[in-house]
């Protein structure tokens, strides 16, 4: 199978999950990138960190260029394009998500990968957010918030570790594992790596109505 990764804390945790089961190979990392930005879509991520980050989990890293502000037929031709080739050189049966409650998303996923003969697998699915959100911090994970929608969570958690502190001081009303598009994570360092990616925080911007916390490479001390 392949992964939809995005370099956040869901896939990571999918990953994670996927690699304790001895009859599942997970055989590469599906990313949709924003050609325009060069960045990882939604998330604001520059491609060269997301591909220090694949690198570092041993897994072959698999790009989607779309266009910005791209409609989602656009996406679903990328995509399906991608995983047609996928399918054929790697021989895949299913693609794994790290989503976790939402059943119009999952549904929007089936019926998409159905049409070219592939499954869906969710690794992640049902599992209590708040309780995985702290899994997630204890297992030695780290990341940080790279994007915030400041509709849903204030502005200032931009650029926020994600850590049991961070869990500790968002509103009752803010998924802990931000499911609702509350804000979305970079993941640079946990169990899934073999080595840190050397990040260090750069700007912080509003753009399109979210706040997006420039990561910049750096050398690892």
């Amino acid at each position: 199978m392949v992964l939809s990764w995005s370099g956040g804390k869901d896939g990571s945790l999918a990953l994670n999950e996927l690699r304790k089961k001895n009859d599942v190979r997970v055989a590469g990392l599906l990313t949709t990138v924003a050609r325009d930005y060069d960045r990882i879509s939604m998330h604001g991520v520059r491609r060269s960190l997301l591909q220090q980050q694949a690198l570092s989990t041993g897994i072959p890293l698999n790009e989607v260029a779309i266009p910005k502000n791209a409609t989602n037929e656009i996406y679903e031709d990328a995509m399906t394009t991608s995983l047609k080739r996928l399918k054929e050189e790697l021989s895949i049966s299913s693609v794994a998500f790290g989503d976790l409650f939402l059943t119009d998303v999952r549904t929007y996923r089936e019926n998409l990968l159905f049409k070219i003969g592939l499954e869906c697998d969710f690794p992640l699915w049902g599992r209590d957010t708040k309780e995985l959100a702290k899994y997630f911090v204890r297992e030695g994970f780290r990341a940080i918030l790279c994007t915030v929608n400041p509709k849903m969570l204030d502005p200032t958690f931009c650029g926020r570790e994600f850590d049991s502190t961070f869990l500790s001081e968002i509103p009752s009303s803010v998924d802990p594992c931000g499911e609702n598009g509350e804000f979305h994570t970079f993941v640079y360092g946990g169990p899934i790596f073999k080595q840190e990616v050397g990040i260090s925080k750069g700007e912080i911007v509003l753009r399109d109505g979210f706040y997006f916390c420039d990561l910049v490479p750096s050398k690892q001390s």
